[in-house]
């Protein structure tokens, strides 16, 4: 039950600080963000929430239940536009994919370049 009061209280701490704060990220995500912070400084212990979150892993697809049944609300969008949406999708997930990897390899070709150079020096 604590780990549970734990999560609970970060999540209601993101969501006063992104209405306080007036801060353009979504309050789960400040609450995640304050809660990784207090496990790093040691302010909340993993064994206090251990339990808590195995249990929400285990049960994870409960969390996406008000997902699908709202999915459905869209049912005639998704009939219709199901299909572009899944190739856009696709589509940009590649793009992103392959430009990441060419920059990777440009980086990393440049920086290898810049320590051979040192080394000859």
């Amino acid at each position: 039950m604590l780990g549970f009061a734990i999560l609970l209280v970060f999540s209601l701490l993101g969501m006063l600080l992104k209405d306080w704060l007036q801060v353009p990220l979504p309050a789960n995500l400040i609450g995640l963000l304050l809660f990784i912070l207090a496990l790093y400084t040691k302010i909340v212990k993993v064994q206090w929430v251990e339990a808590s979150a195995r249990w929400m892993t285990k049960h994870m697809m409960l969390f996406f239940v008000p997902f699908v049944v709202g999915s459905i609300v869209f049912y005639p969008l998704l009939k219709q536009y199901g299909l572009i949406i899944i190739i856009s999708l696709i589509a940009c997930t590649s793009v992103v994919l392959l430009v990441t990897g060419w920059v990777t390899a440009f980086l990393s070709k440049e920086k290898r370049i810049v320590k051979e150079g040192e080394l000859d020096a």
